[in-house]
């Protein structure tokens, strides 16, 4: 984590949410907003994004941001369009979830937002950085700022990483107040992260995680292979569920439940992952890449899906 983190090629983000955290339809607003054609960026910031979104001017710009973080839109040339698994899933014809009600789609959000430091630094930190299990706002805002305060041209006070922590908690922690963000925080449904018995600090579920799809777990190894063991042949358990980026971490599954998720690769990818358990190597070998749009329909087909 130090490494990454610290690793000047690496770019950080502790803003750009406007302290919103996501919120239910957001994730389809902006991908209705660029999927007839490329729209600029500076569409969620201009005079009529109020009228054309329904929120506040920060609130639309915190919509951009999250579409970017959850990989639903992509930006060239300062110009938004929708990726692959924003189109699958979220066309009002033919997608798989366009109105966020399958547990799949959660998991996908997360995933994005989670397994990469780019756009939201503070969940990856989080959710790959820290090794206890309980934790409070003060312990995220301390371990960020020591792993970051070499890097040369970062401008990341307390001030903003605390406010940038108190987003990520009410992202995953449903407030109790009946207030506006109570009713609406999109990752809270995952139940990853809840209130400990001592007051202000929190704790993250460890578990097997039954609503999480076999192919959201093998799309989400995919990408962490691409991303941070790109020249290695296998990956074994013990990365898969312990390096930072990992579906291990950023699920919070627990080592048996990494490992019976890996035994069953070889069906979900159609043999593009082949789990070998010899000589005490408990591992999965990357025979090609898998297939994006077919792992997407399986995550998403109740009858695909058991039949894989």
């Amino acid at each position: 984590m130090r490494s990454i983190l610290a690793d000047s090629e690496v770019r950080l983000q502790f803003a750009g949410h406007e302290t919103f955290p996501l919120r239910l339809l957001w994730l389809r607003k902006a991908y209705d907003a660029a999927a007839a054609e490329p729209t600029p960026r500076g569409t969620f910031q201009e005079r009529d994004a109020i009228a054309r979104f329904g929120v506040g001017r920060n609130m639309a710009i915190s919509i951009r941001h999250w579409a970017l973080a959850a990989e639903v839109l992509q930006e060239e040339g300062g110009m938004l369009s929708p990726t692959l698994w924003a189109r699958k899933v979220f066309d009002p014809d033919r997608g798989f979830d366009p109105f966020l009600e399958e547990p799949a789609t959660l998991w996908l959000t997360h995933a994005h937002i989670a397994s990469k430091p780019e756009f939201a630094t503070t969940w990856f930190y989080a959710f790959s950085g820290l090794s206890q299990t309980t934790f409070d706002r003060d312990m995220i805002v301390g371990g960020i700022l020591e792993l970051v305060r070499d890097r040369v041209g970062l401008k990341a006070s307390a001030d903003t990483l605390r406010r940038d922590v108190e987003v990520f908690v009410r992202s995953y922690v449903a407030r109790g107040d009946g207030g506006e963000d109570a009713a609406e925080p999109l990752l809270a449904e995952l139940g990853l992260v809840r209130e400990s018995r001592l007051a202000g600090q929190f704790e993250f579920v460890r578990g097997s995680k039954p609503t999480l799809p076999d192919a959201v777990f093998a799309l989400a190894l995919e990408r962490f292979w691409r991303r941070w063991h790109v020249n290695s042949p296998t990956l074994s358990v013990e990365q898969a569920s312990y390096a930072p980026g990992s579906p291990g971490r950023i699920f919070k599954l627990d080592e048996d439940s990494v490992l019976e998720r890996m035994t069953r690769l070889d069906r979900v990818t159609d043999g593009a992952f082949v789990w070998s358990d010899t000589a005490g190597l408990r591992q999965v070998a990357r025979v090609r890449p898998t297939n994006e749009s077919r792992l997407l329909e399986r995550a998403y087909n109740p009858v695909r899906r058991a039949a894989a």
